[in-house]
């Protein structure tokens, strides 16, 4: 695809948003149903994918790691955007790899310190990519992708969620 064709595909789904800016507002949803043992099967529109523990609170390794799904949504939300972005300026991408690394304290986790926060303490978000920006095409690249990024931008400046427990 090229900037053009991009352009073509996009500029009537902006209009659309310009003139009807509720449009523009979807709900995204996920759910899982959950399974035998300790696990979560997560629909994922195309698939079915089941979670479970990290062998590193007693997982046996078998099942997808929530942690390493939160990464690979961070990927591949990131790889669209760089190449949608990069499509748009005109910049071609001939290959490109991206690649995310997430920092867990386990003890948090399971409880063994009451200290030690949950969640990624930190990620580190890398892109190597085959082309022949400039440097400053490339500055325009990043800072572009990391603001339209959805996932990147929801894990930077963080939300409030609302959490509901029902038990039928």
């Amino acid at each position: 695809m090229n900037s053009d064709e991009l352009k073509n595909l996009q500029n009537p789904v902006k209009e659309k948003y310009r003139r009807q800016p509720e449009a523009a507002k979807i709900t995204l949803m996920a759910q899982g149903k959950i399974g035998e043992g300790i696990s979560c099967k997560v629909e994922t529109g195309r698939s079915l994918k089941a979670a479970g523990l990290h062998p590193a609170a007693g997982g046996t390794g078998m099942l997808a790691c929530s942690g390493d799904m939160l990464l690979e949504a961070l990927v591949a939300c990131a790889g669209v955007t760089l190449s949608a972005v990069s499509t748009s300026a005109g910049i071609e991408i001939r290959e490109g790899m991206v690649k995310a690394e997430g920092d867990l304290d386990f003890r948090g986790t399971l409880g063994v310190s009451k200290e030690t926060p949950v969640g990624f303490k930190a990620i580190r978000l890398s892109f190597i990519l085959d082309c022949d920006a400039t440097t400053e095409q490339m500055q325009t690249i990043a800072k572009l992708t990391e603001r339209y990024c959805v996932i990147y931008q929801t894990l930077t400046k963080g939300i409030q969620i609302e959490t509901n427990y029902t038990c039928e």
